[in-house]
């Protein structure tokens, strides 16, 4: 019997909490300020709190400095020479508080790019677990946490979105993307509030 919001049924010991990039220099004021990000942090809390052990935190971690990266990377460096870690210092990817306070037992994945998938660690890391199901949480909706979603999709994960622990820098994006989400990729993800993760997740 499917737990109530879920059309696939409740979670178990095969899922996993991937929460995207929550991270201080998305909070803080700065080029990439992301306001709803301390809106939904108590909710991402709520559930890290009773699952830490089954956590996995992504960390976007800039380049360096102004100009490095691969192909357009390097023109993106540029732009955004104001959010490299040089300029930033290295305690602005460190995870929002309270978040580290739960490491370990939960495990925080850096990444250089949007996506967790193509550095390998992400990858390793739940197969290792036996995982096949992801619940998501964090943001961008539109930028990192969509990179992460098409990647899960693309390897078989069932993936679970949070509809409610989602955060965006723009109104409008985030919006659209929980609409493909709902209505194009129905057969791998599920949208649901963080009220049914909560009491579906044994």
């Amino acid at each position: 019997m499917a737990a109530q919001g879920l059309s696939y049924g409740p979670l178990g010991k095969h899922c996993a909490h991937l929460c995207v990039d929550m991270q201080r220099l998305f909070a803080e004021p700065s080029e990439w300020a992301t306001p709803w990000i301390t809106r939904v942090l108590p909710r991402i809390v709520s559930l890290v709190e009773r699952k830490a052990d089954r956590t996995i935190f992504t960390r976007f971690i800039p380049a360096a400095r102004a100009g490095q990266g691969a192909g357009t990377w390097k023109r993106y460096y540029e732009r955004w020479a104001s959010m490299t870690m040089e300029a930033i210092g290295p305690e602005m990817v460190e995870l929002l508080p309270p978040l580290p306070a739960f490491c370990p037992p939960a495990k925080v994945i850096d990444k250089h790019v949007y996506s967790p998938w193509p550095e390998g660690r992400l990858q390793t890391e739940l197969a290792n677990r036996g995982i096949d199901t992801l619940v998501i949480t964090g943001g961008e909706t539109d930028v990192c946490v969509l990179a992460t979603v098409l990647g899960a999709i693309d390897i078989g994960y069932r993936v679970i979105l949070v509809t409610d622990a989602l955060c965006s820098s723009s109104d409008a994006t985030h919006d659209a993307l929980m609409t493909v989400y709902h209505q194009r990729f129905a057969q791998q993800v599920e949208t649901v509030e963080m009220e049914v993760v909560l009491s579906a997740w044994d």
